[in-house]
């Protein structure tokens, strides 16, 4: 309980430093004077339209892709599976770039999530071919979906002429400029799956021991498998429909969870979602407070996340050894 109010403070003050900081910085009384309607119209606009909405996304999108990247981990008892093991990233950014380059009529987002859940319904159709649904055969099939996926999005990419930039700028991740209507989305997305993921945190825990050892406990094994597969679906989903693809939170934030928390998922899933959302906060922070230009966040999470993922890989081999 200490270590989620912790975690809670800090992610409120990463959001207000996010909301200071900037090409204009603004004191701490004019970010409380524009969240109380007491500040000067300028700070209220860059505040209330600008910053807030951006750094409420970040939370949002962070705690989605730690919340999926719990769910997998235990799911496939794997601390190398991430949220985009199943392929659905590949499809929500097919997706996406169909709809910024083809005559697709419908808006960026909408078309990335449908494409990352047909991506999820493949990836699902192929498992079951298999008798019941093994972990194994969900992981070949979510790596066949993305590899072929990621190949169609390459050829978009060579059709796209001049609109090849606008897909790159999406893929590399984006969460500026898009207003308080995606916080909602990401949000009602982390509620409802995020919460799902809470109230089966016991099967998930048995489940992690083994599935033998589950169906002994009377749990009906498949259909966990299944939610937990759909949640996880349907979180990275939501996170890549509103912000493009952002590596390494999925995949680092719950092993910093694992450590902190006790070993249960209903202690281990609020944490991460904590840990998620101030991390992804933090990142958009530097990632457009770098001097001269703003980068994409996701080469931020890519530039911090690879060497902190080679340190635990280096980590986890001098433990067997």
């Amino acid at each position: 309980m200490k270590r989620l109010a912790l975690s809670a403070a800090a992610l409120l003050g990463a959001v207000a430093l996010a909301c200071a900081l900037g090409s204009l910085a603004l004191t701490p009384a004019q970010v409380w004077g524009a969240l109380t309607g007491g500040a000067d119209p300028l700070a209220a606009t860059v505040v209330l339209e600008l910053r807030l909405p951006r750094a409420l996304l970040a939370a949002a999108v962070g705690a989605a892709l730690a919340l999926a990247g719990v769910a997998l981990q235990g799911l496939f008892r794997n601390p190398l599976a991430d949220p985009y093991v199943l392929g659905v990233s590949a499809g929500g950014a097919l997706g996406a770039a169909l709809a910024l380059v083809a005559a697709i009529a419908l808006p960026v987002p909408v078309a990335a999530f449908a494409g990352a859940l047909a991506a999820a319904l493949a990836v699902y159709t192929l498992a079951r071919q298999a008798r019941g649904l093994p972990l194994a055969t969900v992981l070949l099939a979510g790596i066949a979906v993305g590899l072929t996926l990621s190949a169609a999005l390459t050829l978009v990419l060579l059709q796209a002429g001049q609109r090849a930039g606008d897909v790159l700028a999406w893929l590399l991740g984006s969460l500026g400029g898009k207003g308080l209507p995606p916080v909602a989305w990401v949000a009602g997305a982390v509620a409802l799956f995020g919460g799902g993921l809470w109230v089966a945190g016991p099967a998930l825990d048995a489940l992690e021991l083994g599935e033998d050892v589950a169906a002994g406990l009377g749990m009906r094994v498949e259909r966990v498998k299944l939610g937990a597969l759909a949640a996880a679906a349907g979180l990275t989903a939501a996170a890549v429909a509103f912000a493009g693809l952002i590596g390494f939170v999925g995949l680092l934030v719950p092993h910093a969870a694992r450590w902190l928390a006790p070993p249960a998922h209903r202690a281990r899933l609020p944490l991460a979602a904590l840990l998620g959302a101030l991390t992804l906060v933090l990142a958009d922070l530097l990632a457009r407070t770098v001097p001269h230009s703003e980068w994409p966040v996701g080469v931020v999470t890519g530039l911090l996340g690879g060497p902190l993922f080679l340190g635990l890989l280096r980590r986890s081999v001098d433990l067997r050894q």
